[in-house]
This record gives C-alpha cells, sequence and structure tokens, in this order.
C-alpha cells in the first residue's frame, strides 16, 4: 500500500474553503458526530456509518480524487448520516470546528497520517498546534480523541503535542505507552495491512479534560513540529 502524498503547503491548498454547517451535510444534524482527520478513501467511515446510524460521520481529506470517490460510495450506498469534504485540516478546519453546536462533537480521529520524515517538512504533518487547539475547543469534557501511526517517528511528536497541552488524559486503564487494541469497531485499510504484515500498530485513546486551551489569536504554530522536541510517551 503507497502512500500518495500531497504537499498541503503549496498555495493551492492554503486557501480556505467555506465547509458546509452539520445541517447541509446530514438528514439528521443533532446526531452526535465523529470527525475523521484524513479520510483517504474513506472505506472506514463507510462501514462506521452502516454499523452506527444514530451518530453522524464527517471525512476530511487534503486528496480531492479520494474524497469523490469515497463520495461516490457513499451514495451508492445511501447513507445520510456520512459526508467526505476535500480541504487541508490545518487551513479550513479551525473555523468549522468552532462553529459546532456545543457538545455535538463526540470524537476525533487522526490514522495513518503521512509521515513527512524529513525535519523540513514537518511542517506539512497533519497535527499542528492550532488544529489541535481548535480540537480541544471543539471537543466537551469526556469527548474523545484517538490516533494512531505505524510510524514511531510520527506518532510520538503527536502524542508529545497533545500531552504538552494539557487538554486531554488518558483512560487511566489504558496500556502505556501503546493500547494493544483499537478501540474502535472498524479498522482502517492502512491498519489491515499494517498487521497483515505482521508489524506493529501505535496507539493512544485521549479523552478531553477540563483545561481549556488558550483564547483565540494565542496559540501559535511552531517553526517545525511543536512536539517533535518532547520525550516519547
Amino acid at each position: 500500500m503507497v502512500r500518495q502524498h500531497v504537499n498541503p503547503l503549496s498555495s493551492i491548498h492554503q486557501v480556505p474553503r467555506p465547509l458546509p454547517p452539520p445541517e447541509g451535510l446530514f438528514a439528521r444534524a443533532a446526531q452526535p458526530l465523529q470527525l475523521d482527520i484524513g479520510a483517504a478513501r474513506g472505506r472506514f467511515l463507510l462501514e462506521m456509518a452502516q454499523r452506527e446510524p444514530g451518530s453522524n460521520f464527517l471525512g476530511v481529506e487534503i486528496r480531492r480524487p479520494l474524497v469523490e470517490a469515497a463520495e461516490r460510495d457513499r451514495q451508492a450506498a445511501g447513507l445520510e448520516n456520512l459526508h467526505y469534504l476535500f480541504c487541508n485540516a490545518n487551513v479550513s478546519l479551525e473555523a468549522w470546528l468552532q462553529a459546532l453546536p456545543a457538545g455535538l462533537l463526540q470524537r476525533v480521529t487522526i490514522q495513518f497520517p503521512d509521515p513527512w520524515f524529513k525535519t523540513k517538512h514537518h511542517k506539512r504533518r497533519v497535527l499542528q498546534l492550532n488544529l489541535l487547539q481548535a480540537i480541544a475547543r471543539a471537543l466537551a469534557n469526556g469527548r474523545e480523541l484517538f490516533v494512531q501511526s505505524d510510524v514511531l517517528a510520527v506518532i510520538e511528536p503527536m502524542v508529545g503535542l497533545i500531552e504538552a497541552s494539557g487538554c486531554f488524559v488518558r483512560p487511566l486503564h489504558d496500556s502505556r505507552p501503546w493500547r494493544h487494541t483499537n478501540p474502535l469497531a472498524v479498522p482502517t485499510e492502512r491498519e489491515r495491512h499494517v498487521l497483515a504484515q505482521g508489524l506493529p500498530v501505535y496507539r493512544v485513546l485521549y479523552r478531553r479534560n477540563d483545561v481549556d486551551p488558550p483564547p483565540l489569536g494565542e496559540g501559535e504554530r511552531g517553526a517545525d513540529n511543536p512536539g517533535s522536541s518532547l520525550p516519547p510517551p
């Protein structure tokens, strides 16, 4: 399974896209919402939406052809609790998350993001400080943020950034540093592929606590990856 990278810092991906509100995406907009950042081809959400009709699912993805293919699958399945949107999460999601009705967002997942190994490319990684703070503002106390990767050099800075924010805690019963199992009912395509090779997957589940992130406008993007200087979990 080959990753097809798109440079999120290119000019075409730096233009904010106005994203529809929940009532413009779902037949029952008041249902609990789950957001998957970097949804890729969307098959994970396609199965989740069928398993959990009482929740709404939104997948955002920066590769437009994948979004178009995922939307065709959704429409063929007739699912009204699922939608996929093309956007750069770090450019378009912050305002959208800020506008969500309080308590609507139940879970955010970031699964197997593009690694961008070179230090000079860390700005291209999906979980940047401003996006994390926007997620923290949108999630009510006790709601979930789930991250996983098959690359330690990717997951460790993500964990460092999340834990340095002070806005999230791991469930007390969770294994450290990594969960042994996926808390979700459906694995992604990448997860299936990695496990079939007998390779490890590094997972962490977080729950939102009662620590407030900085007020809007006070966060700043790190020069490279804000969590990269922190020790591994």
